[in-house]
């Protein structure tokens, strides 16, 4: 009877790791938000350069599900069940980067690739990483970025970089995970829009 009960503790504990609980309510899914938690900048003296688009490019499959990742152990992702991202984590950094730079005034103009705006310069962004790391709990959120600069007048990459961020979750729960993976957002934006300008800023200048 003992193990019995140590087993069902053990079952109950596990369940709360993969699931959003509802207090005094029949647990239910919930649609999560990914979020820029420091989506403005001090604004720049003057624009780096007249237009910049930016493409959401393919890196980690699971950053074109709405499926909120969470891992147990290097290179196993398993998913949540009650909660899943309103949109694709690709789409949604894509996104976010473009509103963070329109407030930054990295460009005088800033769109997403497919929107009528002539540009010289593209920057394509990879999401090679996006889940709840629960192997220590309640676990970090982390979050991983490539971005790649491209002239497309020429058509030469220009500059390459990654970002990366690992950043404390409250709680061993989804609500809790994407909390502290839009704070893993701004944590990447704040390494990548000052290594964009200074790319773009050489760039310029030759």
């Amino acid at each position: 009877m003992k193990s019995a009960a140590v087993a069902a503790l053990a079952s109950v504990l596990l369940a709360g790791c993969v699931s959003v609980q509802l207090a005094g309510a029949d647990a239910r899914h919930v649609s999560l938000v990914l979020a820029d938690e420091r989506p403005s900048m001090a604004r720049r003296d003057a624009p780096a350069v007249r237009a910049l688009l930016i493409q959401a490019v393919p890196a980690d499959p699971i950053a074109n599900t709405r499926s909120i990742a969470y891992a147990r152990a290097n290179g196993v992702r398993e998913f949540y069940q009650l909660a899943s991202w309103t949109e694709p984590p690709r789409q949604a950094i894509a996104r976010l980067l473009q509103h963070r730079l329109e407030a930054r005034g990295t460009a005088q103009a800033v769109g997403l690739l497919g929107q009528p705006i002539a540009a010289d310069w593209l920057l394509a962004v990879g999401v090679e990483a996006v889940y709840h790391d629960i192997g220590a709990q309640p676990g970090t959120a982390r979050l991983a970025l490539r971005a790649e600069l491209i002239d497309r007048r020429t058509r030469t990459l220009a500059a390459r970089r990654s970002f990366d961020a690992a950043v404390p979750v409250e709680r061993a729960d989804s609500a809790a995970a994407a909390a502290a993976l839009g704070r893993a957002v701004a944590d990447t934006f704040d390494a990548l829009v000052p290594w964009l300008e200074d790319q773009l800023v050489r760039a310029a200048a030759h």
